[in-house]
């Protein structure tokens, strides 16, 4: 297979992807070329498909949905198994937005419009970037193993994530993630964990959220971590501390502009490994680009360089 493949999520933009993709694909063959696109029918299909298509030939995979497609779609670049073996060593992968969260897209200035997004992965010359690997516990009680390309995290995110995914985001990406944040702030109580990182002491902590992050946003437009970049070799390990509802609901917006780090609760350092786990017992749950998979205990591990981008 030499056609680029396009693996489309044709509930992505409220459904609207779905009604309109013969003018999409249009849009796309305009500036790619001719294209082979394929649909997804359920959670999980985007990683089957990818995967499917690296071992097919092709040299360049495409998400077209939000950072929960394009989550599946990295993990698909992965053979099975949990390990950091590629299915196609030197392919690449491009995203053109169109979802609602779009978090990825904007640590790489991808333009929303297809057309721009598009001609963006034509012209590019495909560079290697980092990607997360993430062993944690499932929903069913199982270890699990995952891939995630911009931004991991514990604490209240994954709790805005179950109530984001609830609400099927009728609102929009930025006002739904702003609404679910403001939720869970109400709801959640702070988590006692025991936090490793590289070979440094465990240490003991009261925390609001902790994001692992690859990329610089999260939750819908939120700069989590306006340091990060992509191919350095490290996470930014962004950590909110034992602060109360009453400081979250006057401080919180301050994440959208970055300027959350200068907050005395707030603290940064970079990573290329990071153990968590509770040490009351309590459910803490995990944001993994924009989905909520399963909670701690839970080791992040940066893989420099683990696949190519055409952005």
């Amino acid at each position: 297979m030499s056609l680029p493949v396009v693996i489309v999520n044709p509930n992505a933009a409220g459904g609207q992807t779905r009604g309109r993709w013969p003018s999409l694909e249009g849009e796309i063959r305009a500036r790619l070329g001719q294209v082979h696109a394929v649909f997804t029918e359920h959670p999980g299909h985007a990683t089957l498909l990818a995967r499917t298509a690296l071992r097919e030939g092709a040299d360049l995979v495409v998400a077209m949905g939000g950072d929960g497609t394009l989550n599946e779609v990295v993990n698909g670049f992965f053979e099975p198994g949990g390990g950091h073996a590629v299915v196609r060593p030197g392919a690449a992968f491009g995203v053109l937005p169109a979802g609602t969260g779009g978090d990825f897209p904007r640590s790489t200035s991808t333009p929303r419009a297809l057309h721009d997004s598009a001609h963006r992965i034509a012209v590019a010359t495909p560079r290697p970037i980092d990607v997360g690997r993430l062993t944690f516990i499932d929903h069913d009680g199982n270890q699990a193993v995952r891939h995630f390309i911009n931004v991991a995290s514990f604490g209240v995110g994954g709790l805005v994530d179950r109530y984001v995914n609830r609400s099927g985001k009728a609102l929009g990406g930025t006002v739904s993630f702003f609404l679910a944040s403001l939720r869970a702030t109400l709801a959640y109580k702070n988590a006692r964990v025991r936090i490793t990182i590289d070979d440094r002491e465990p240490e003991e902590q009261t925390i609001y959220n902790v994001a692992v992050a690859n990329g610089r946003y999260f939750g819908g437009g939120m700069q989590i971590a306006p340091d990060a970049e992509l191919d350095d070799g490290l996470f930014d390990v962004v950590s909110f501390g034992d602060v109360s509802t009453a400081r979250m609901l006057l401080d919180g917006t301050r994440v959208y502009s970055g300027t959350h780090l200068k907050l005395p609760y707030v603290s940064s350092t970079r990573a290329r490994r990071l153990h968590a786990e509770s040490t009351r017992g309590e459910e803490v749950l995990l944001d993994v680009d924009g989905e909520q998979p399963g909670r701690l205990p839970a080791t992040f591990e940066i893989v420099p360089g683990a696949i190519h981008i055409r952005s």
